[in-house]
């Protein structure tokens, strides 16, 4: 029997004072079922005072998933942040996957977004892959430069037990044994390629573990998503917020004291649009968005593409394939779209490759 609702939330910041091998990460221990009217909240009194003191003022929430990007007034903070149900709802019926997978490639999704759509060169892409050992297996979330994503697990129908009656237990099915890897392409020159060893499985702490070892930027990076007792997705998104160059240590206080304040991502966005995140996380940092865009579940497949991924396997695979003259099948693993081709199409391995 799936809960009323299944929450998955984690977050992680990286305090900049501490030293450079040192992490000191503000987790929670994760939002509790959405209850039902005679049941009593798990979650923190004060976080669900926050919440609660805070929604008459909440503007309404958007029906499509949405990336926006702020600066505090000094320059010193920047935050993006995405509501992301749609795309990670959208993800969830193509792979068919368990709550607890669900969120976590709907924590994934909506990193790599977030991260994506900083890269301004049109054409680039990025690349998030995990690997923690856990029954999920890995984890692929790749992401255009507008923030457009496509993602895919190894095993979509793993399942663990729940840590509590409605708190997916992310870290037990990711796993913590193993990378996060972050590959920027340009689409020019070779790939920049970053990794990072997992600190939890929860994805959120995990991104901010990267960018303070790989990139050695302080970030808070919270992700959430809610699974509803259909298994529909309810409400998921999150924020990346980095420290700037220059930027005071009393910064660092004032985004500890909002992240603990502002309670759980899906807390806000369950009913609220993606200002809402930003409003609560940057208190007394007097925000200006500088950008504000629509993002989907977007697969780049193709006809054409696939073609040419079957014209770059090995010749010795690919002249077999022709000369048992049957169809050949390929289903895109981001999409679950079927191409079928006839052997006629596809011709001479060297000449298929000369033309690619």
């Amino acid at each position: 029997m799936v809960p009323t609702a299944m929450t998955s939330f984690s977050s992680g910041l990286m305090r900049r004072r501490e030293s450079s091998a040192q992490v000191a990460a503000i987790t929670t221990a994760g939002e509790a079922a959405r209850p039902e009217p005679s049941q009593t909240a798990e979650a923190p009194q004060m976080a669900e005072a926050t919440q609660t003191a805070g929604e008459a003022a909440r503007p309404e929430a958007s029906q499509t998933d949405e990336i926006i990007r702020a600066i505090s007034s000094d320059g010193f903070v920047s935050i993006t942040a995405i509501s992301s149900r749609g795309l990670t709802e959208r993800a969830r019926c193509i792979h068919g996957s368990s709550p607890v997978v669900t969120a976590a490639l709907g924590r994934t999704l909506a990193a790599a977004s977030i991260i994506g759509s900083s890269m301004k060169k049109e054409g680039a892409s990025l690349t998030v892959r995990i690997n923690g050992g856990g029954p999920a297996g890995s984890i692929i979330a790749v992401s255009d430069h507008e923030g457009n994503v496509r993602g895919y697990v190894q095993n979509p129908t793993a399942d663990v037990p729940s840590i509590r009656p409605g708190k997916l237990d992310v870290g037990g099915v990711v796993g913590k044994t193993g990378m996060l890897s972050i590959i920027r392409d340009f689409g020019e020159g070779e790939p920049y390629t970053g990794a990072a060893e997992l600190v939890s499985g929860e994805i959120a702490e995990d991104f901010a573990a990267y960018f303070a070892y790989s990139e050695q930027v302080p970030t808070v990076c919270a992700l959430g998503v809610l699974v509803a007792r259909d298994r529909t997705v309810a409400a998921a998104g999150g924020y990346i917020a980095q420290l700037l160059p220059g930027a005071p240590d009393d910064a660092i206080d004032i985004i500890e004291r909002n992240v603990a304040a502002a309670g759980h991502v899906t807390g806000i966005l369950d009913g609220s649009s993606v200002d809402a995140l930003v409003d609560a996380v940057m208190v007394g940092l007097s925000p200006r968005v500088i950008e504000r865009r629509s993002v989907e579940y977007r697969c780049s497949c193709s006809r054409e593409r696939v073609l040419s991924a079957i014209a770059g396997i090995d010749k010795a695979e690919y002249e077999d394939m022709r000369q048992k003259g049957e169809p050949v099948e390929v289903t895109c693993q981001f999409c679950d779209t079927v191409y079928l081709f006839d052997v006629s199409e596809l011709g001479d391995k060297d000449s298929s490759l000369r033309s690619k």
